[in-house]
């Protein structure tokens, strides 16, 4: 037997389709879920949430819900378990020592994001990994433009980072990246927790790291000296692509062409330029990882005549046998921020001290969801700090 059709009578020129309207009361709570933001962790390790809690609580926000964990065979499963359609997003993700797990969490949570229609994805990654490979070597290739490209694919649309190892790897990505400063923290610890800091001397550690400590000398009103000579070598002695392919022998040679010869480079005997003795000594840099050229400065600091030494530096990765050189070295106390987490080599040597930046990142996190200037947070930083 045919089944009955239901059919609704035509509507007239004159008739109007009357649509419940949400109470006034409702609509603001509407648009919030609209307009809103939530906060993610793409870390799958406890430690390294840390960060991610202390900024939610400043934000006065929930950390979102959302499983990221490592299957059996090793590959990286990210499971958002709530809505975020048409809200901004902020992926918070430390890096820890496993550099690779991190990155494929933060692009499959990104990813993820991206397919579940969130309007903006913003990754916050205090210490951006591979930042150290950012230029052309021998035969090489520049990782960090590679994961700049990467990030843009998996659909992050603005990052917030923390002292870039070079201030040029911004231009690595086609979208907005706010490169913030430690240098501030940093400054209010020297000035609170180093007793008579006003005897103290600002130490670049290489002519390489000679802009940064001139910036803080500056700000603080104190004397700057600059170890030169050093042993090992630095990163603008190796090898890059320019010298490749490699020289060939019996290589044929146009007669008319007869290029100069380049000498090669000498490094002078080590040599401490400015005034350390008798005075407290402040090495200052981005990264703190493998530190023996730090203990190597303060041996010389400490020949030298400084009766303490401080090392103050951004990202404390502190790798390999980091906390056993610094507590048999000459260093009295090594402050980092949380950039990166390292409470196991807090433990491991008592002289590793840290200083907290969950402020300045829940504050940018917070100006760029409601659409405020971030100038306040750059305030007196020129080009060159």
């Amino acid at each position: 037997m045919p089944k009955k059709l239901l059919l609704l009578p035509p509507l007239s020129a004159s008739s109007t389709l009357r649509v419940p309207r949400a109470s006034p009361a409702a609509r603001p709570a509407m648009n919030a879920a609209r307009t809103g933001y939530r906060v993610f962790s793409a870390n799958s390790t406890a430690a390294c949430t840390e960060l991610a809690k202390r900024i939610t609580e400043r934000l006065g926000a929930e950390l979102g819900k959302s499983v990221v964990y490592q299957e059996t065979n090793g590959e990286t499963r990210v499971e958002i378990k709530e809505s975020v359609r048409g809200q901004d997003v902020f992926i918070i993700q430390t890096i820890p020592r496993d550099v690779n797990t991190a990155v494929m969490e933060l692009l499959i949570m990104a990813y993820a994001l991206k397919t579940a229609c969130a309007r903006n994805i913003t990754g916050v990654i205090p210490y951006f990994p591979y930042s150290k490979q950012s230029k052309m070597r021998k035969r090489g290739s520049i990782v960090c433009k590679l994961l700049a490209s990467m990030l843009a694919k998996a659909g992050l649309t603005h990052i917030i980072t923390m002292d870039l190892h070079q201030k040029e790897i911004q231009g690595f990505f086609s979208f907005p990246v706010d490169n913030l400063r430690a240098s501030p923290f940093l400054l209010q610890y020297i000035q609170e927790e180093i007793p008579n800091y006003r005897n103290a001397v600002i130490v670049a550690k290489s002519p390489d790291a000679a802009k940064r400590a001139q910036s803080y000398a500056e700000r603080l009103r104190l004397g700057l000296a600059v170890i030169h000579g050093e042993a090992q070598c630095t990163e603008l002695d190796m090898d890059d692509g320019r010298h490749s392919p490699p020289m060939v022998k019996n290589a044929t040679v146009h007669p008319g062409l007869e290029l100069p010869l380049m000498m090669a480079k000498e490094k002078p005997p080590i040599t401490v330029v400015g005034d350390v003795g008798g005075r407290i000594a402040i090495i200052v840099d981005d990264i703190i990882d493998d530190v023996e050229s730090f203990v190597a400065a303060a041996e010389i600091l400490k020949e030298r005549g400084a009766y303490k030494i401080y090392v103050m530096a951004t990202h404390g990765i502190l790798s390999a046998e980091a906390p056993r050189l610094i507590e048999e070295s000459s260093i009295d106390e090594v402050v980092v921020t949380n950039t990166v987490p390292h409470e196991v080599q807090k433990l491991q040597c008592p002289k590793i001290k840290t200083v907290d930046i969950s402020l300045i990142l829940s504050e940018a996190i917070r100006r760029i969801h409601n659409g405020e200037s971030m100038a306040y947070l750059f305030r007196n930083i020129t080009v060159d700090d």
